[in-house]
Protein backbone atom coordinates (compact mmCIF):
# COMPACT_ATOMS: atom_id res chain seq x y z
CA UNK A 1 0.00 0.00 0.00
CA UNK A 2 1.55 3.08 -0.78
CA UNK A 3 2.13 5.99 1.36
CA UNK A 4 -0.28 9.16 0.86
CA UNK A 5 0.66 12.54 1.49
CA UNK A 6 -2.08 14.85 1.63
CA UNK A 7 -1.52 18.96 1.10
CA UNK A 8 -3.41 22.21 1.04
CA UNK A 9 -4.05 22.42 -2.92
CA UNK A 10 -4.13 26.00 -2.71
CA UNK A 11 -0.34 26.67 -1.57
CA UNK A 12 2.68 27.62 -3.38
CA UNK A 13 4.83 26.22 -0.49
CA UNK A 14 2.77 22.43 -0.38
CA UNK A 15 3.26 22.54 -4.54
CA UNK A 16 6.76 23.28 -4.11
CA UNK A 17 7.36 20.32 -1.28
CA UNK A 18 5.31 17.95 -3.61
CA UNK A 19 7.22 18.78 -6.42
CA UNK A 20 10.57 18.51 -4.42
CA UNK A 21 9.39 14.73 -3.29
CA UNK A 22 8.32 13.38 -6.78
CA UNK A 23 12.01 14.86 -8.42
CA UNK A 24 13.09 12.79 -5.25
CA UNK A 25 11.43 9.91 -5.24
CA UNK A 26 11.50 7.46 -8.34
CA UNK A 27 10.25 4.31 -6.87
CA UNK A 28 6.90 6.08 -6.02
CA UNK A 29 7.06 5.61 -2.80
CA UNK A 30 5.21 8.15 -2.25
CA UNK A 31 1.39 8.94 -3.77
CA UNK A 32 -0.43 12.91 -3.35
CA UNK A 33 -3.32 13.90 -2.77
CA UNK A 34 -5.12 17.43 -1.48
CA UNK A 35 -6.36 17.37 2.16
CA UNK A 36 -10.19 17.28 0.95
CA UNK A 37 -9.77 14.10 -0.15
CA UNK A 38 -9.24 12.77 3.04
CA UNK A 39 -12.36 11.34 4.67
CA UNK A 40 -14.56 13.97 6.73
CA UNK A 41 -13.89 11.70 9.69
CA UNK A 42 -10.65 11.60 9.94
CA UNK A 43 -9.97 15.44 8.35
CA UNK A 44 -12.16 16.56 11.43
CA UNK A 45 -9.92 17.83 13.94
CA UNK A 46 -6.52 17.73 11.98
CA UNK A 47 -4.29 20.84 11.90
CA UNK A 48 -4.31 22.89 8.18
CA UNK A 49 -1.02 20.95 7.81
CA UNK A 50 0.55 18.13 5.31
CA UNK A 51 -0.36 15.26 6.63
CA UNK A 52 0.93 11.89 5.92
CA UNK A 53 -1.25 8.16 5.90
CA UNK A 54 1.64 5.75 6.81
CA UNK A 55 0.40 2.11 6.82
CA UNK A 56 0.22 2.75 11.24
CA UNK A 57 -0.83 6.07 11.48
CA UNK A 58 -1.79 9.53 10.62
CA UNK A 59 1.49 12.27 10.53
CA UNK A 60 0.76 15.99 10.93
CA UNK A 61 2.92 19.30 10.43
CA UNK A 62 6.90 18.10 11.50
CA UNK A 63 6.67 14.49 12.29
CA UNK A 64 5.11 14.35 8.61
CA UNK A 65 7.57 16.40 7.04
CA UNK A 66 10.24 14.53 9.04
CA UNK A 67 8.74 11.17 7.62
CA UNK A 68 8.83 12.22 4.36
CA UNK A 69 12.29 12.90 4.53
CA UNK A 70 13.36 10.01 5.66
CA UNK A 71 12.05 8.31 3.40
CA UNK A 72 13.56 9.48 0.35
CA UNK A 73 17.12 8.45 2.30
CA UNK A 74 20.48 9.64 1.50
CA UNK A 75 21.33 13.20 2.87
CA UNK A 76 17.30 14.25 3.86
CA UNK A 77 17.16 10.99 5.77
CA UNK A 78 20.00 12.33 7.49
CA UNK A 79 18.62 15.49 8.03
CA UNK A 80 15.50 14.11 9.15
CA UNK A 81 17.69 12.88 11.90
CA UNK A 82 19.07 16.06 12.44
CA UNK A 83 15.48 17.27 12.89
CA UNK A 84 14.33 14.38 15.28
CA UNK A 85 17.23 15.43 17.77
CA UNK A 86 14.37 18.77 18.29
CA UNK A 87 11.82 18.23 20.69
CA UNK A 88 8.21 17.98 18.67
CA UNK A 89 6.87 21.20 20.68
CA UNK A 90 9.36 23.22 18.96
CA UNK A 91 9.63 21.55 15.91
CA UNK A 92 5.94 22.61 15.27
CA UNK A 93 6.12 25.83 16.97
CA UNK A 94 8.24 26.41 13.72
CA UNK A 95 6.37 24.78 11.20
CA UNK A 96 3.20 26.81 12.86
CA UNK A 97 5.45 29.99 12.35
CA UNK A 98 6.10 28.97 8.42
CA UNK A 99 2.13 27.77 8.06
CA UNK A 100 1.00 31.44 9.23
CA UNK A 101 3.23 33.24 6.70
CA UNK A 102 3.12 30.46 3.59
CA UNK A 103 0.29 32.39 1.64
CA UNK A 104 2.07 35.92 1.36
CA UNK A 105 5.67 34.60 0.96
CA UNK A 106 4.88 31.36 -1.43
CA UNK A 107 1.39 32.60 -3.00
CA UNK A 108 -1.76 31.45 -3.14
CA UNK A 109 -3.57 29.19 -5.89
CA UNK A 110 -7.53 29.57 -6.22
CA UNK A 111 -8.67 27.08 -8.18
CA UNK A 112 -5.49 25.72 -10.05
CA UNK A 113 -4.97 22.32 -10.16
CA UNK A 114 -1.50 21.46 -11.70
CA UNK A 115 -0.56 19.77 -14.77
CA UNK A 116 0.42 16.49 -13.42
CA UNK A 117 2.58 14.69 -16.71
CA UNK A 118 0.99 11.26 -17.47
CA UNK A 119 3.65 9.08 -16.41
CA UNK A 120 3.19 10.60 -12.44
CA UNK A 121 -0.79 10.67 -12.57
CA UNK A 122 -1.18 7.50 -11.04
CA UNK A 123 0.50 8.51 -8.23
CA UNK A 124 -2.12 11.51 -7.79
CA UNK A 125 -5.62 11.33 -6.18
CA UNK A 126 -7.73 13.94 -7.92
Amino acid sequence: MPETIYYDGHCGLCHGFIKFVIARDPSGRFHFAPLDKLPASERAGLPDSVVVRTPGALLTKSEAALYVLQGLGGPWAMLASVGRVFPVALRNFVYDGIAKVRYRIFGKRDNVCPVVPKELRSRFEM
